[in-house]
């Protein structure tokens, strides 16, 4: 097949940018899977009307939509842009001005209101439990508060009820928390639960396990977490950060260096909750809220969730691929 002249261009670039960059390192989706969960939702294309298009593709358009937080149109401009990004959703322009060639294909009702985007998430972590990446018998527990416009930027004016603020440091914040439980020993997030930015850490701490547990980290936050009724099982042992000010005042003999090396053990194995907060506000670039209303919200952070979960674990799979290993 001759090169197009968008083809030698592509291949003359000096840099990579991310957006070219980002389908090769997200390319370990099981796509099949995900079709899977979606077709008993998506239209027949029976009776009248314009047919739905492109159902292998609504997996692929909607990661690159969230991944880089585009709306319809800036789906439609990446694909005339980023040859990366036609190529990792399945629109070949050469077909023209053919509807179904420019047009990225959307959920016609809301994933929300038929849970789709926690099936993706289940399926990507079904997709890394075969690989053996999740379930480990360590859980890390860990929050993120992630921002929201000012509770009276709305049309009446009036304080939105279904976030709350709290105050971090010595500064208020405004918005949504998202809880999870990350795997201790390969890092993906296998649980997630979303509340209002004052709700205290600890009291959502037994939401987040699966259940097969033996061995729980938490920051201070999760302090007594072990007490709670919800978390009395003999089966799981909880090692909560010690406090900052209680870490300060530990004695300079060898009793106080032993506790220190303890803490910094718990610190080392603590960071994984904060990788996949780290993709997701900063490589997604989910830095405030898109949506009103918790179901929304906690919708597309499951979505989030689980491709940062396929990013963390992209080595492994890319050696698993490697292998031969589908």
């Amino acid at each position: 097949m001759q090169a197009t002249f968008s083809d030698l261009e592509y291949a003359a670039k000096k840099k990579v940018a991310r957006r070219d960059r980002f389908p090769g390192e997200i390319d370990t989706t099981p796509r099949s899977a995900l079709v899977t969960r979606i077709k008993p939702f998506y239209p027949k294309g029976e009776g009248r009307g314009r047919p739905p298009i492109g159902l292998e593709r609504i997996p692929r358009t909607y990661v690159a939509r969230q991944c880089f937080g585009l709306s319809g149109e800036g789906t439609e401009d990446a694909i005339y842009g980023s040859q990366a990004t036609r190529g990792f959703i399945g629109v070949d322009l050469a077909r023209g001005s053919a509807p179904d060639a420019t047009t990225p294909p959307k959920f016609r009702r809301p994933p929300e209101k038929r849970q789709l985007t926690g099936r993706i998430f289940t399926a990507i972590n079904e997709h890394l439990a075969i690989r053996g990446l999740l379930p480990g018998e360590g859980t890390v527990v860990g929050a993120t508060i992630i921002a929201a416009p000012s509770p009276t930027k709305n049309r009446k004016g009036e304080r939105d009820q279904e976030r709350r603020q709290t105050k971090k440091g010595n500064r208020w914040r405004f918005g949504v928390k998202a809880h999870i439980g990350a795997d201790a020993g390969s890092g993906p997030a296998h649980t997630l639960v979303t509340a209002p930015a004052n709700t205290n850490d600890v009291a959502q701490a037994h939401a987040l396990l699966h259940g097969e547990e033996r061995i729980a980290f938490g920051d201070a936050g999760y302090q007594g977490a072990e007490k709670r009724e919800e978390n009395r099982t003999p089966s799981v042992k909880w090692h909560v950060a010690m406090r900052p000010g209680k870490r300060r005042a530990l004695p300079g003999d060898e009793i106080g260096r032993i506790g220190e090396k303890i803490e910094k053990f718990k610190a080392s194995v603590r960071a994984k909750v904060e990788h996949p907060f780290h993709i997701i506000k900063n490589l997604f670039r989910l830095k405030r809220v898109r949506y009103r209303g918790p179901p929304k919200n906690t919708a597309q952070l499951l979505a989030l969730f689980g491709l940062a979960n396929l990013l963390i674990a992209g080595l492994r799979l890319f050696a698993l691929h490697a292998q031969g290993v589908p």
